[in-house]
């Protein structure tokens, strides 16, 4: 579970950064309540794994949390539910029958080096925040640094990663964790697994070919 702490929030956007380079997208946020918020997570999604690569290649998503914890079981949930709808060439560690959490997440991690071939990887974790941003979700650049909202030291995860604001933070957090309403929780899975499939199957190779078009000039 990871702590919300970013009082600066942007939209993806692309630029140059030097002769040829593609800057990587900054920071998106989206609210579940928000009427195009799977639209523009997918695209948000697309455009970080098109600066990587702008034609689709095999990925990997890594799904922390813990079944234990309904606001912890974020994660869970959405390996869980991309797993069963995942295109071709999307690998998932961590569901509800076999969670990624901190007793395990080195060893995991160790097995993902070894058996990826430099693929983009995506972590998804939940996360405490302020009252205003329950029920948010963002997309940020670099890795995940799981255990940082309950004062724990764990190995990063992830090329760019995906945090969904579950509840309040800065209190009791563990406590805040196990009473966060499972509603919620499903709300946010469904949403971060649907636009995981879109950004594969809609958007990746559109905004790839912007991203080549931008390199070549």
């Amino acid at each position: 579970m990871w702590q919300l702490r970013s009082k600066t929030w942007g939209p993806a956007q692309s630029g140059h950064d030097g002769p040829g380079a593609y800057a990587r997208p900054c920071e998106t946020r989206v609210h579940i309540d928000d009427p195009q918020s799977r639209e523009s997570l997918a695209k948000a999604i697309a455009a970080h794994l098109a600066s990587f690569s702008p034609a689709p290649r095999p990925i990997t998503v890594v799904c922390v949390g813990s079944d234990r914890s309904t606001g912890d079981a974020l994660g869970p949930l959405v390996g869980t539910r991309l797993s069963r709808a995942a295109p071709p060439g999307v690998t998932v560690y961590g569901t509800l029958e076999s969670p990624v959490h901190a007793a395990n997440l080195a060893e995991r991690l160790t097995a993902l080096r070894l058996e990826s071939q430099g693929e983009p990887v995506i972590a998804v974790d939940a996360c405490l925040g302020k009252a205003e941003n329950v029920g948010t979700i963002s997309v940020k650049p670099g890795p995940l640094k799981p255990g940082s909202g309950v004062n724990k030291t764990l190995p990063p995860v992830g090329t760019f990663h995906i945090v969904g604001v579950v509840n309040v933070g800065g209190f009791m957090e563990y406590f805040v964790l196990q009473n966060t309403r499972l509603n919620l929780v499903m709300r946010l899975a469904d949403l971060i697994a649907d636009s995981l499939v879109d950004s594969v199957t809609k958007h990746w190779r559109a905004i790839g070919a912007q991203v080549a078009a931008t390199r070549e000039h």
